[in-house]
């Protein structure tokens, strides 16, 4: 399980699937001598435990961070990856410069997702929109509807670096906490996660 939508992280093209997860999950499957046997599907955020506890996927590799509560439902190995939570604004707006500044300012990101969970927790007075995917926040971000979008750093440093987005779109610059990506595997599976 791979993201479709995440430049630089977990991408589909046409039939072409790119990004560093694609390689760590390509790599994974070397080392587990399914070397060319592999079969990448879409895990969204909100859908992941679910696709692991049924057995529709082996593994996810798709920024998947680690957190207490995930755990009670899946097994993790990693971390493979540390990133930061931080936030994506349009290039001209000068005004966000971290979460603290985002009082009464429309903000984007996905359900389920763990940037999501900690704004409602740290930033209550923050305008939370939560929508399926991270592509959709940065539709509604370029388009003007939100003022910023947050998740890891890694996830908007490449939707920034999009040919339609390059020079319209920024990262902040200032992490505001600590994701661990894991490898998340069926609960208690300790045989793959070695």
């Amino acid at each position: 399980g791979i993201k479709f939508d995440q430049p630089g992280m977990g991408l589909k093209k046409g039939s072409d699937y790119t990004g560093f997860d694609v390689d760590v999950a390509k790599y994974i499957a070397k080392e587990l001598g399914k070397d060319g046997k592999i079969e990448f599907k879409e895990a969204p955020t909100p859908q992941r435990e679910t696709l692991i506890e049924t057995g529709q996927l082996d593994y996810i590799v798709g920024t998947y961070s680690i957190t207490d509560a995930r755990k009670q439902k899946v097994s993790f190995a990693g971390p493979y990856f540390v990133a930061g939570q931080d936030l994506l604004v349009r290039a001209n707006d000068t005004s966000i410069t971290g979460p603290e500044a985002l009082t009464g300012k429309k903000l984007c990101s996905v359900k389920g997702s763990t940037p999501a969970q900690k704004v409602k927790e740290k930033y209550p007075q923050v305008q939370l929109q939560e929508y399926d995917t991270y592509s959709k926040c940065v539709e509604e971000l370029a388009g003007g509807t939100v003022d910023a979008l947050t998740t890891d750093n890694t996830i908007l440093a490449g939707y920034a670096a999009q040919p339609a987005y390059k020079g319209k779109l920024k990262v902040v610059g200032a992490p505001f906490s600590t994701e661990r990506y894991g490898v998340g595997l069926k609960k208690g599976d300790v045989d793959l996660c070695k």
